[in-house]
């Protein structure tokens, strides 16, 4: 095509006075160039990319030079992941190991299986993880408790407006939580002494699976024994160093 060796001007300094913006010597010229340019690149340039072209000062071959991108690959915005561990709480073994016995008192270990994370009240399962799911399960009575933490709506939308957490994917949930007990003022207390039956009481206002003193809910639901998690945070804290080794 002969328009290409005339865009490859020997002095940049000329092209860019002839091809400068709207009112420029060259604007008809430019006009006529870029309406070429899709027989050179086989695309049809966007109309943000033609605007940009015509308005920017500067030498036209270095911009017909660059690939030319649809007007849907403009506007994609790619999807930030949100790294394990990402956050303002660290995840130390210990804290693994907590949040690992608030699941098995809730009913979503599964066996430390990440479905967990994706189970709503009662046991079902969601897929989507962009966001939480806010679905109301009647079984007995209703509830939109979601996640491995069972985030009731209102719960989640502080944490993750606090936090300014983006999704609803296994590490929001995590530091989610961890805001949650650090809240209830038990974080400090935690790191300090371990899974303590005064930890486990500061929490039981949180989780209803978790006893009160009085070795009840706070909500008159199921819960378990403070034996049995102690004993399952023992195990799982085991674990998590051996991993750490």
């Amino acid at each position: 095509m002969p328009f290409v060796p005339l865009l490859r001007l020997s002095r940049p300094s000329k092209a860019k006075a002839l091809f400068a913006g709207p009112g420029g010597p060259g604007y008809w010229c430019c006009m006529a160039l870029v309406l070429a340019l899709p027989l050179a690149t086989g695309r049809i340039p966007g109309s943000s990319q033609l605007l940009a072209l015509l308005a920017e000062p500067g030498p036209l071959a270095l911009k017909a030079s660059a690939p030319f991108r649809s007007p849907a690959e403009e506007t994609a915005i790619a999807p930030v992941p949100v790294v394990a561990g990402e956050g303002p709480y660290r995840i130390t073994p210990e804290r693994r190991a907590l949040l690992n016995t608030i699941r098995f008192a809730e009913g979503t270990w599964n066996g430390g299986s990440h479905k967990g994370y994706q189970m709503l009240f009662g046991g079902g399962q969601f897929a989507n993880l962009a966001r939480h799911p806010e679905l109301t399960v009647h079984l007995g009575y209703q509830s939109a408790a979601a996640g491995a933490y069972q985030f009731l709506p209102d719960t989640w939308h502080e944490a993750s407006k606090h936090l300014r957490l983006r999704d609803f994917r296994p590490a929001s949930q995590d530091q989610a939580a961890l805001y949650l007990v650090e809240k209830r003022g038990a974080l400090a207390r935690f790191d300090r002494q371990g899974l303590s039956h005064e930890v486990i009481a500061l929490l039981s206002p949180e989780w209803a699976s978790l006893p009160t003193p009085a070795g009840a809910s706070y909500y008159g639901q199921p819960v378990k024994g403070v034996e049995e998690l102690k004993r399952f945070f023992s195990e799982d804290l085991a674990r998590q160093r051996g991993r750490t080794v």
